[in-house]
C-alpha cells in the first residue's frame, strides 16, 4: 500500500462518521479490499485490449478480434466456463466525413457522423443552415419548415461529477435526427453532447423512428460547433456544404464474452458484474469501456485467488453496447430465467469511485451495512438514491434483481466520451486501483454473505 493510500484509509478510519456498522466488514473482505490498492491486473487488461485490438466498433472484425482476446485472456487467468455467446447484428460502418462552410464566411469544420446516420451523395449535399439554441425549439419547429435545409442543434452540457446532464443533453443526438427528418431537413448537425474544448467530435448512435428514412446526421466539435452559432449571429444566410458516406453493411455477428468464479453453493445464486466490449470507432476505447472490463476483472479474479466464494461471481463482457445496448438485452433474453441476485457495471471511465447506492430489498439491510462499511475507509460515501445499474445490467435490474451502483467521479468523462481522445493515456492508475479495490470489497461482501439476498421490492 502507498503512503497516499494509506493516508486515505487513516483519514476515513478516523472520521466521527464511520458507523457502528465498520466493526462488521468480515476480515478477509478488508484484507483483499486494501491489497487492492496495489492492483496491476486491471491496467494490464485495459492496456492490452487497447493496444492489440484498438478501436472495436460493433460487428465490425475488429469487435471479432476483441472476443477471441477476452476467451483467450480470460481462460489464460484461470476463469472458469469461459465461453462466447453470439448473436445477430445489424452494423453500421462509418465512411468520409467533412463538412465547409461555403457562405458568408468560407472555412472547414469538424466534425463525425453519428451512429445509424444516412448518407449523402459521394459528392456531398449543400444547404442553407436553420438553427435552432436547443431540441424543443427544434420539437417546436412547423412541420415541413426545414425541408432542404441542413438543422443545426445546440445546446450547452456543462460537467458535473456524476454526468447527469448526459441524460438531458443526449435527447439532442439521440432523437434530434429524426426529428429534423420528419420535418424535411435533408441533414442534421448538432453541437457534441460533451464538455471538452478540443476540436474532437463526439460519435454516438442515433435512432430514426419506423417509417422515417434516415438523413446525413452528425456532431460538430464543441469549438466548432460555437464557431458555427458566431458565424450565424452575424445575421446573414449561411450556406454549407456536408459530406457523409456512412454505410449499412447488412447483419453480421457481435457476441457477449462470459466467465465466471462458481460459488461453493449454487442455490445462492449468481452476482453478475460487467463492462462492454465495444466501443466507438474514434478513438481505442480506453475509458469507455476497456477500463471498465480491467476493473470488475482484476477484482473477480481478487476474489476467486482468496477462496470459493459462496456465490458464484459471473463476468459479463457485452458486445454492442454503444450501438444501442444490444449484447445485454441478449444477455437478459437467454439468462433470464437464472437467479441473480446482484448486478453492477463499470462504465463510466476509471476515475475514484466516490458514492455507492444500492437496490436491495429492506430484508437485505445487513449486507448493505457491511457493503458501506467496507467502502468507506476508501473514501465512498454511501448514497440515498436507488441503484439503476449500467447499460448492459438494466434489463436484469428492470426485471427485479438488486442492483449496486459503484459510482465514479465523472468531473472529466464527458471531455473523453466518444472522442479521438478516449486512450489509454487518459488512464490515472492509482485511482483505477482504488475502483478495483472498491469493486474487491464489494464482491467479497455480497459474494459470501450468509443471508439470503432476494429479489428487490418494487418501490425501490
Amino acid at each position: 500500500m502507498t503512503e497516499m493510500h494509506r493516508w486515505i484509509a487513516a483519514l476515513a478510519l478516523a472520521s466521527p462518521l464511520i458507523p457502528a456498522t465498520a466493526q462488521q466488514v468480515p476480515d478477509r473482505a478488508g484484507q483483499l479490499r486494501d491489497a487492492a490498492l496495489d492492483d496491476q491486473v486491471a491496467y494490464a487488461i485495459t492496456e492490452g485490449l487497447t493496444t492489440e485490438i484498438g478501436p472495436r466498433l460493433a460487428g465490425t472484425e475488429a469487435e471479432e478480434r476483441a472476443r477471441a482476446w477476452a476467451l483467450q485472456r480470460l481462460t489464460a487467468m484461470g476463469f472458469s466456463n469461459v465461453r462466447n455467446e453470439p448473436f445477430p447484428l445489424k452494423t453500421w460502418v462509418r465512411g468520409e466525413e467533412t463538412a465547409e462552410i461555403l457562405a458568408p464566411f468560407p472555412q472547414p469544420l469538424r466534425l463525425t457522423a453519428l451512429g445509424n446516420s444516412g448518407a449523402t451523395p459521394a459528392r456531398g449535399i449543400e444547404g442553407e443552415v436553420v438553427y435552432f439554441a436547443n431540441y424543443d425549439d427544434l420539437l417546436a419547429a412547423p412541420d415541413g419548415s426545414l425541408k432542404g435545409k441542413i438543422a443545426f442543434v445546440s445546446h450547452a452540457m456543462t460537467r458535473t461529477q456524476d454526468g447527469s446532464q448526459y441524460g438531458t443533453y443526449g435527447v439532442v443526438r439521440r432523437a434530434g435526427p429524426g426529428v429534423a427528418a420528419k420535418k424535411g431537413a435533408a441533414a442534421i448537425l448538432i453541437r457534441s453532447i460533451g464538455t471538452d474544448s478540443h476540436r474532437n467530435p463526439h460519435a454516438g448512435g442515433t435512432n430514426f423512428p419506423e417509417g422515417v428514412t434516415a438523413i446525413p446526421a452528425a456532431a460538430l466539435s464543441i469549438p466548432d460547433a460555437e464557431q458555427l452559432e458566431r458565424v450565424i449571429q452575424r445575421g446573414q444566410p449561411v450556406r454549407l456544404k456536408l459530406t457523409l458516406t456512412p454505410r449499412a453493411i447488412g447483419t453480421r455477428e457481435s457476441g457477449n464474452v462470459i466467465a465466471e468464479v462458481p460459488g461453493s453453493d449454487p442455490a445462492a445464486g449468481i452476482v453478475l458484474v460487467a463492462c462492454h466490449l465495444d466501443s466507438w470507432d474514434l478513438a481505442t476505447g480506453a475509458f469507455d469501456d476497456a477500463a471498465g472490463c480491467g476493473i470488475v476483472t482484476a477484482a473477480a479474479k481478487r476474489i476467486m485467488d482468496a477462496g470459493q466464494p459462496r456465490r458464484t461471481i459471473r463476468i459479463l463482457w457485452a458486445g454492442a453496447e454503444e450501438v444501442g445496448i444490444f449484447g445485454g438485452r441478449a444477455y437478459f433474453e437467454k439468462h433470464k430465467a437464472e437467479r441473480h441476485v446482484a448486478a453492477a457495471e463499470s462504465d463510466f471511465g476509471a476515475d475514484r469511485v466516490w458514492r455507492v447506492d444500492t437496490s436491495f430489498a429492506p430484508a437485505a439491510k445487513p449486507v448493505v451495512d457491511r457493503l458501506k462499511a467496507a467502502l468507506l475507509p476508501l473514501g465512498i460515501a454511501a448514497g440515498a438514491a436507488p441503484a439503476t445499474g449500467g447499460a448492459d445490467v438494466s434489463a436484469v435490474i428492470a426485471a427485479g434483481t438488486p442492483g449496486i451502483d459503484l459510482q465514479q467521479d465523472g468531473t472529466r468523462y464527458f471531455d473523453l466520451h466518444h472522442t479521438p481522445d478516449d486512450t489509454l493515456d487518459k488512464i490515472d492508475p492509482v485511482q483505477m486501483q482504488q475502483n478495483v479495490a472498491a469493486w474487491t470489497a464489494m464482491l467479497a461482501v455480497v459474494a459470501d454473505a450468509p443471508e439470503d439476498i432476494g429479489m428487490r421490492n418494487a418501490a425501490n
